[in-house]
């Protein structure tokens, strides 16, 4: 049995413990309404960091660089020094790490415990930055780092480091930089317009490659002089400038209308925005493939300079200097490629580089080539990483924006690190050079995809959301844990329009899926068959509020399409009931008298 519903407020109540009306000016039109166009806006209250930018979305050539804005500038240089410290100390850990045990599957598993944490906290980090105040969960991870590299530093100066010891310090700065990567890369859409997000990120690659041409060089002399000990403690200190920077930080948060979800809830929709979102899955299968045949560079390098060239910490600092060179050159040229090729031109060539560098790793003996084959590994590297990042930003709004990077991070980083375990083993049972080639034949094979399943544009579609849906009014009083609800849309559609329909339906259910709805069906009435009627599930009315206020801008194309093809004389009947069970009556309270009157239905709206 049904309910059906007509129109009341309904009160929200806020995490403050205050009930919250849905204001007008958060209601939303109808998907024929007029849009409106507003300037995008970072801000801060403090003088020196705040920032004014209006930028047209159509226009992208016209977005400031991102280096113009105060705040991106700031955390850009303080993310600058940070990056040199947790380089230095990576190269302090694998190095350590080849003088307590000589299995290459326990230094292969060095980079390994910094890059597993990602696939298994990601989801629940992106979540948690789509929900509550980035800011914080940053400056709280960078705190947790700062901490648990001082003690890791204190442990190795007292000689008490062990093979597991030391993996287990690198896994928690691993936990604490897979929380910090969704917020911090979220973030970045906050402090830009989104015109200049492309280069904001590769400004992001750009930054930490210049701390890896350098960083890894630097750790090497640090770790020859000093020891590890002082790289560690080097790492501590380097993350002072960051703390001190995101302390300063004040971003205006716009108003939560809506109560935040709940950590399983936001999850949940998270992953479904991702599997119902065809652009943003090819973009995961694409950076997993890549994930696994990269992996083995930065796994393999500490024996690349032990074992091929027979060398040292300076060695093996001048090869990751050498890689970390290649990736900035790739990320200065990220800009220019991305105005004059495709994006899928530029992924599958930047895989192919990195492949043929790993080959170059492979075959020589001479420390000049293995430069070279690196520096080429280090371009394809990051221009196919900031590549993938940038599609799966401008492929999600900024409602699941943090959930969206979280899960391509979880998915291309698992990659990496079961890449590292897999070709670490390989090296163990077969030696570095072979696992070396493997490495490239999976690169190979990554970039070959492409032909098959070519990643598309990102950036064509306006994912800003429409903010004109009206919540509707109900005859009976109506809370927002009710439900559940059912929803149907009665549309008149001539026979020679089924077609069409059925094409618009279609990418309609996908829409309705990916906001929440559940249980999506499209009837034909057997007695009149020109009436077609849409029915979808949600679990609760604040759900179906939810479900309605994520619908974009690109979403109003199907909107309109559907709408062109109903005939009738009145607009689509929409009808929303609450499901009710009627083995028992409620007996709390006397029927309201509203509830006994006759249904109503509203025509006036589309959803």
């Amino acid at each position: 049995m049904y309910l059906r519903l007509r129109k009341v407020q309904v009160p929200i109540h806020t995490p403050t413990g205050r009930n919250v009306i849905f204001p007008k000016a958060f209601q939303f039109a109808d998907s024929l309404s007029t849009l409106r166009h507003f300037p995008i806006r970072g801000f801060d209250h403090r003088a020196q960091f705040r920032l004014m930018a209006f930028v047209s979305e159509s226009d992208p050539s016209q977005a400031p660089s991102p280096f113009s804005i105060p705040i991106f500038r700031a955390i850009w240089c303080a993310s600058l020094a940070s990056n040199f410290g947790g380089l230095i100390q990576s190269v302090g850990a694998q190095w350590m790490m080849t003088s307590l045990s000589a299995s290459p599957q326990l230094i292969a598993l060095v980079p390994a415990s910094t890059t597993l944490p990602i696939m298994l906290l990601s989801l629940w980090a992106g979540a948690l930055a789509d929900n509550v105040d980035r800011r914080v969960v940053m400056l709280c991870c960078q705190l947790f780092m700062l901490i648990v590299s001082a003690l890791l530093a204190l442990f190795a100066w007292l000689g008490w480091v062990s093979p597991w010891s030391l993996l287990g310090f690198t896994f928690l700065v691993g936990c604490a930089t897979a929380i910090n990567g969704p917020a911090w890369q979220a973030s970045v859409g906050d402090m830009v317009p989104r015109g200049a997000l492309p280069n904001a990120v590769a400004l992001n690659s750009m930054g930490f490659n210049m701390a890896r041409s350098i960083g890894p060089a630097l750790g090497g002399v640090i770790v020859a002089v000093a020891g590890a000990a002082a790289a560690f403690l080097t790492n501590a200190v380097s993350y002072i400038g960051l703390v001190a920077v995101l302390a300063r930080w004040r971003p205006e948060r716009p108003p939560q209308l809506l109560p935040r979800e709940r950590m399983g809830v936001a999850m949940r929709a998270g992953v479904r925005y991702v599997t119902m979102s065809p652009k943003i899955q090819l973009v995961l299968l694409r950076s997993a493939a890549f994930g696994i045949g990269a992996s083995a560079v930065s796994a393999m390098m500490p024996l690349v300079a032990r074992d091929i060239l027979a060398g040292g910490a300076l060695t093996f600092g001048a090869l990751s200097g050498a890689f970390g060179i290649g990736a900035v050159m790739g990320a200065l040229s990220t800009s220019r490629l991305r105005r004059r090729f495709p994006v899928e031109t530029i992924v599958r060539s930047a895989a192919l580089a990195l492949a043929t560098g790993t080959m170059m790793l492979a075959v020589s003996h001479w420390l000049v080539v293995a430069l070279l084959g690196l520096m080429l590994a280090g371009a394809g590297w990051v221009i196919a990483l900031s590549s993938f990042n940038v599609s799966v930003q401008m492929s999600a709004p900024r409602w699941v924006v943090a959930r969206a990077v979280a899960l391509y991070q979880m998915i291309a980083f698992g990659g990496m690190a079961v890449g590292a375990w897999f070709f670490g083993r390989l090296a163990e049972d077969h030696g570095v050079v072979v696992a070396l080639y493997a490495a490239a034949s999976v690169q190979f094979v990554s970039a070959m995809i492409g032909i098959v399943r070519p990643l598309p544009q990102a950036g064509e579609e306006n994912l800003d959301l429409q903010n004109l849906w009206r919540e509707p009014e109900t005859a009976v009083p109506i809370e927002p844990r009710s439900g559940p609800v059912v929803v149907t849309i009665e549309y008149r559609i001539p026979a020679g329009s089924v077609v069409p329909f059925l094409a618009a339906m279609s990418e309609r259910r996908r829409i309705r899926r990916r906001d929440g709805a559940h249980g999506w069906s499209l009837l034909r009435d057997l007695g009149d068959p020109e009436l077609w009627v849409e029915r979808y599930h949600v679990s609760t009315w604040l759900d179906y509020v939810r479900h309605n206020s994520r619908r974009t801008v690109a979403d109003k194309a199907n909107s309109e399409a559907v709408l062109a093809l109903h005939k009738g004389a009145r607009p689509p009947v929409v009808h929303r009931m609450l499901e009710r069970q009627t083995g028992s009556l409620p007996l709390a309270r006397s029927a309201d008298p509203r509830e006994m009157g006759d249904p109503m239905t509203d025509p006036t709206r589309s959803s």
